[in-house]
C-alpha cells in the first residue's frame, strides 16, 4: 500500500473517530448542557477564529505545500522553510492584532444587539485566533512530510474530547460560564502544542532559515504566491462567514440551531480531509514537474472518490435525519435545521467532490487567475446572504453557500478544463450520480411502504422510527456496496470491497 492509501486511512480513521466522538458530544451532551444561545456563542467564536486565523496565515498553508519540492533536502533540514512557516503567520497575526484593537468597538457593536454574549468575550478572541493559526501551522507542515494521522488526531479527536470534559463541567454547575468559554479556547492552544512538539519528534526538523539558499527571483516568487493566497482564504470558510452573518442578523439562538444542523452536514467533508491533505503535496509535485497527464489522472481520482463517498454519507445522514432529532436532547427545538443539513450536505457535496480543481489551479504557473474567482466566490456569499438571511433564515445561509459554491466551482472547473487541458470528470461520475437519485428513490418508497406496516405494532413511536431507521440502513447500504462492487469505480474502491466481501471479483 502506498503513502498516499496509507496516510489516508489512517487520517481518514482519526477523522471518523473524531466524528463519532463529535457526534456523541453534539448531540446527546451539547444539546443537553447548553442553551442555544451559549451553542451559538462557541460557534461565532471558533468561526471567527478560524477565519481570522486563515487571513493571518498570508497565504503560508498552500505556499508550503506549493514550495516544499524546491526546499526538500536530504538531511531533513529542507533549507529552513518551515522557519519561513513560523515568520510569515507571525507577520500576518501581528497585523490582524493591531487591526483587531483598532476595529473592536466598531465588531463589538454589530453583535450587542442581537448577540450580546460575543461582546462579553470578546477579549478571548485575539488569543483564540493564534492559537488557531499555529494549530493550523504545525499541522501543515507534518503534512508536507507526509505524516497526517497524529496532526489529524489531535484536531478531531483531542479537541473535541477537551471540549467534552468542558460542556460536562459546566452543564452539571461545576464551572462558571466565564471559566467554560476561556477552557474551551484553551483547547486550541493544548491542540497546538501537541502538534508542534510531534512536529519536532520526527527528526532533523529546522526552524532556521536558509538566506543562502534563496535567490532573489525565487524570493520575488514567494512573496507574491503567498501575499495572492491570502485573498484565496475566504474560499473554503464561506461556512464561517455564514454563521457570523447569522450571529448579527438573526441573534445566537437560531445560530445554536444551524450549529448543530452544520455539524450534521460537516460530516459529509469529513474523507476529504485526510485524502486532501495527503494528495495536494502530490498534486504540487506533479505540476512542479509538468507531469499534466499525472495531474489529470489524481485530479480525476481524488474527484470521482470524494464524489462517490460523500454522496453516500449524504444518503445516510439524510435518511436517518429524523430518527436522529427523535433521540437527541431536546431535538424539537432543533428539527427546524434539517433544511440546513439538506443545503449544506450538498453544499459539501460540491466543495469535497471538486476542491480539488482549486488545488490544481493554485499550484499551477496560471494561480493569478484563482482572484478573479475567489472575489466571484465572497462577493456571491455576501450578497446571497444578505438576500437570503431575512427571506429564509437560516435556511437562506445554507442555500448562499449552496449557490455560491456552484457559482465558482463552475468558473473553475471552466477554466482548468481550457487552460490547463485537465477535466476532473469522467462517465463513472455520471453513474454515481444516477445510483445516489436511486437510492434517494428507494429511501422515499421504503417509508412509504414500511412505516405503515410497523406503526400497527404495540410499540412507542421513538422505536418504531429507530426499528425503520436501521432496517432501511443496512439494507440500502449493502445495495449500494453491490452495485459499485459490479461498476467497478476504480482499484481502490474494487480493493476496498474486496476485503469487506471476502473474495475477489469475477
Amino acid at each position: 500500500m502506498g503513502v498516499i492509501a496509507r496516510q489516508s486511512i489512517r487520517g481518514a480513521l482519526a477523522n471518523y473517530l473524531g466524528v463519532a466522538i463529535g457526534f456523541f458530544t453534539t448531540f446527546f451532551v451539547l444539546t443537553d448542557c447548553l442553551t442555544q444561545e451559549e451553542i451559538g456563542l462557541t460557534r461565532v467564536m471558533v468561526d471567527a477564529a478560524m477565519l481570522f486565523s486563515g487571513l493571518a496565515q498570508l497565504g503560508t498553508n498552500a505556499s508550503i505545500i506549493r514550495f516544499f519540492p524546491f526546499f526538500k533536502s536530504d538531511d531533513g533540514k529542507n533549507h529552513g522553510i518551515f522557519g519561513w512557516s513560523i515568520l510569515i503567520p507571525f507577520i500576518g497575526f501581528s497585523i490582524f492584532a493591531i487591526l483587531f484593537f483598532v476595529f473592536k468597538q466598531d465588531i463589538i457593536e454589530v453583535y450587542s444587539q442581537k448577540s450580546p454574549l460575543i461582546a462579553d468575550y470578546a477579549y478571548l478572541l485575539l488569543p483564540l485566533t493564534f492559537f488557531a493559526l499555529y494549530l493550523t501551522v504545525f499541522e501543515t507542515n507534518a503534512s508536507v512530510l507526509l505524516r497526517i494521522t497524529v496532526p489529524r488526531l489531535v484536531r478531531e479527536v483531542g479537541i473535541r474530547v477537551f471540549n467534552l470534559v468542558c460542556y460536562l463541567l459546566y452543564g452539571n454547575g461545576v464551572i462558571t460560564l466565564d471559566l467554560f468559554v476561556l477552557l474551551f479556547c484553551l483547547s486550541y492552544a493544548v491542540a497546538m502544542l501537541i502538534n508542534f512538539f510531534y512536529l519536532m519528534s520526527l527528526g532533523k526538523i529546522s526552524f532556521r532559515i536558509d538566506w543562502q539558499f534563496i535567490n532573489r527571483e525565487r524570493m520575488k516568487e514567494m512573496v507574491l504566491y503567498t501575499l495572492f493566497m491570502t485573498a484565496t482564504v475566504l474560499a473554503g470558510n464561506i461556512p464561517l462567514i455564514n454563521s457570523l452573518f447569522l450571529g448579527a442578523h438573526t441573534g445566537l439562538a437560531l445560530t445554536g440551531v444551524y450549529t448543530i444542523a452544520f455539524y450534521i452536514a460537516n460530516i459529509v467533508e469529513v474523507p476529504y480531509r485526510s485524502l486532501g491533505a495527503i494528495s495536494r503535496p502530490m498534486i504540487a509535485t506533479a505540476v512542479r514537474d509538468d507531469n499534466w497527464r499525472e495531474v489529470n489522472r489524481l485530479g480525476q481520482q481524488v474527484s470521482l472518490h470524494q464524489f462517490l463517498v460523500s454522496s453516500m454519507v449524504f444518503f445516510l445522514i439524510w435518511t436517518n435525519l429524523r430518527a436522529l432529532f427523535a433521540v437527541i436532547p431536546h431535538g424539537d427545538e432543533y428539527i427546524g435545521g434539517m433544511g440546513v443539513v439538506f443545503f449544506l450536505g450538498l453544499a459539501k457535496i460540491v466543495n469535497s467532490s471538486l476542491s480539488v480543481g482549486t488545488d490544481i489551479l493554485n499550484y499551477s504557473r496560471k494561480y493569478p487567475f484563482a482572484l478573479i474567482f475567489i472575489a466571484l466566490l465572497t462577493t456571491s456569499a455576501i450578497l446571497l446572504n444578505n438576500w437570503l438571511i431575512p427571506v429564509w433564515g437560516i435556511n437562506g445561509s445554507a442555500c448562499a453557500t449552496l449557490f455560491s459554491y456552484a457559482i465558482y466551482f463552475v468558473c473553475i472547473l471552466w477554466f482548468i478544463n481550457c487552460q490547463l487541458k485537465v477535466s476532473l470528470f469522467n462517465i463513472k461520475h455520471l453513474h454515481i450520480l444516477i445510483l445516489m437519485l436511486l437510492l434517494f428513490a428507494l429511501g422515499m418508497a421504503w417509508d412509504a411502504l414500511m412505516l405503515p406496516l410497523l406503526a400497527p405494532l404495540c410499540m412507542p413511536l421513538i422505536v418504531v422510527v429507530l426499528i425503520n431507521a436501521l432496517l432501511k440502513t443496512v439494507t440500502l447500504t449493502v445495495v449500494c456496496a453491490l452495485v459499485v462492487r459490479r461498476m467497478h469505480i476504480s482499484k481502490d474502491v474494487d480493493a476496498a470491497l474486496e476485503k469487506i466481501f471476502n473474495h475477489k471479483f469475477n
